[in-house]
Parts: structure tokens; sequence; C-alpha cells
């Protein structure tokens, strides 16, 4: 049976993402790691996937792949796939990742699974763990039968681990049928951000209904800048349009692992949990006791948050100034 696990990997803000690196070292630990690397990228790209794990990466600079979407990179794997056969090729579960596996999946009749949290290579099969409400179970799938295998992958699914290999390169040409140019980019909008990345912030002070108004997010604001963390919210308080979406955290949201979790007002309802439950420490400040919340705090405080917030922001202030 082939062990050869590819990942394809994804540049966002001119690196490599995160879930792709992510992937690539969890590949490496099942089975022989290779990545494909399409479209401009910056010029450590292939170190740093070698650096996670890749030993092989399958690389073409040419922007094709960047200004004409999905029809160009679909083409180019299936060809690789193709070719190369192997066992399993994973994707970030972003828009990219399942815009190419949906149309990959068809054009191959293959089989994938989408919202993977982990899987192993198990008799020649791929085995895949799909969480289920909200993460309170684990459902297994198992992709059996002929042919390269597609999982989507959720973010924060795998350790990120450093590796000592080495890549080697196979350039890769990119397609020339004019077919394949149906469908492109015309305009890219940065939306600035202040402050810490969410997904990479070790300290995340989030806050839900509880807060009772958008302007009382600036208390927590002010609470993760001395923490050195950055502000999430529920789903609720994003569609109620007090807080943009890119701060969202939960199963239609961002999914979160810092080192602490500060819950503010927060009832926790499981799609929110879905999104931050594996954090390492959760403290959760909530006026019900019964907030479901609790249930997975490590820490709890039955209060009011526009009391409980300020004397934490007064007493760091004191530390910070002793």
């Amino acid at each position: 049976m082939s062990d050869l696990v590819w990942v394809y990997a994804e540049v966002i803000e001119e690196k490599i993402s995160r879930t792709s690196l992510e992937m690539v070292s969890k590949a490496a630990e099942v089975g022989t790691a290779e990545a494909i690397l399409l479209g401009p990228a910056p010029d450590d790209a292939v170190e740093t996937l070698a650096a996670h794990g890749a030993g092989k990466v399958y690389r073409s600079v040419d922007p094709v792949f960047r200004d004409y979407l999905t029809l160009p990179a679909v083409e180019t794997l299936a060809a690789l796939i193709q070719k190369h056969q192997p066992v399993v090729i994973l994707f970030a579960s972003s828009y990219s990742g399942r815009d190419l596996a949906a149309r990959l999946s068809a054009k191959l009749d293959c089989g994938a699974i989408t919202d993977v949290g982990d899987f192993a290579l198990k008799d020649g099969t791929v085995e895949a763990t799909i969480p289920a409400l909200g993460g309170s179970y684990q459902n297994t799938s198992t992709l059996v039968g002929q042919g390269t295998k597609i999982l989507l992958i959720r973010p924060k699914a795998f350790e990120i681990k450093p590796s000592l290999k080495m890549a080697t390169v196979e350039d890769v040409a990119a397609p020339a049928d004019t077919a394949l140019r149906k469908v492109h980019l015309t305009e890219r909008v940065t939306v600035k951000r202040e402050g810490p990345q969410l997904e990479d912030s070790k300290v995340i002070v989030a806050g839900g209904r509880g807060l009772k108004a958008p302007e009382h997010f600036r208390l927590l604001q002010e609470l993760a800048e001395l923490l050195g963390g950055a502000v999430g919210a529920t789903r609720a308080v994003v569609d109620a349009a007090w807080v943009p979406y890119a701060l969202q955290i939960g199963q239609t949201g961002k999914t979160v692992k810092p080192d602490l979790y500060i819950a503010c007002g927060i009832s926790g309802a499981i799609q929110h949990l879905a999104g931050m439950k594996a954090s390492k420490t959760i403290l959760a400040i909530n006026t019900d006791p019964e907030a479901p919340i609790f249930q997975i705090a490590d820490l709890g405080v039955v209060g009011d948050v526009f009391k409980v917030v300020p004397q934490l922001i007064e007493e760091l202030k004191r530390r910070k100034e002793a």
C-alpha cells in the first residue's frame, strides 16, 4: 500500500498558511509527506514546507494559479494525481480549499470527506475522524476503494511540528488551455487589522450577548491589550452587527486554541464551544451559575462582567506599574 500523503499548500498574506503547515506535519507523521505549491509564493516557501515535514514539493510560480480561480489548479492537480497516485490529498477547510476539493472530487470521481479533525491510513483505506455536535462526539468515516482520496481539514486540527528534512522540487507546468481561464479574479480587498491575529493569539478575551451593547466591547479590548491578546466574539453579537465577522469564534467562525480564553457574558452554546473548547485554560464570567460555559471552564466567576472585568483591568494595571 502507498503511504504517500499530499498537502495542497495555500499562501495567505504572502506566507504559507498555518493550516498548511499543520497538515504537512500530520502528513509526515502518518506517511510520506509531499506538498503542492501553485502560484506566486514567498522565496522561502519550499524551505518552510520542508522544515515541517515535506520531502518533495511540486512547484509552479505561474501567476495563472493566482489570477484564475479553481480551474487551472484542478487540472494540474488531477494530472499530478493520475501520474503519482498518492493515497490521500489534504486541503484546508478554507474557501479556496473547498472549491478545489469539490471540483477535483467530481473530476476524478473519488471520495471526499469534509470537516476532518484527524485521520489515519489503515489496511489500504483512509479513516477520518469528524467532530459532531460541536465536538461532543467523534464520528469515524472510512474511504475505501481504489484511487486517491480527498480530505478537507479543520484549522487547528493538528500540531505544527518542526522537521529536519530537505525537500526536492519538481517543476510543474501551468495548463495552457484557455478554456480553464473562465473565472478571473478582478480585485483584492485587504481589510485593515489591528492587534494580534485571532487564530494565533495566546490570549483571547471573547464577548457574547451578556455585554448588552456593542460599545461595551471596548472593555474587552482594554483587557486584551493588557494581556497581549486579541478580542473574539460569539455568532449572536456578530449577527447583531456589534463586531465584524472576522472576530467570530465557533462552528461557523474561527477555531482557536489559545493558552488562555476569557469568556465574558457568553452562555456557552454548543456552536460556540466547537470553536474554543480546546483552549488550554478557560475562564468564564457569567451571572448565570447554570450557564453551559461553566461545564467546560477551568475557572468560573459567577458575577457581573461590568464589575469583574474592570477589577481585572485595574489589578493588571497595578501589577504593571509595580
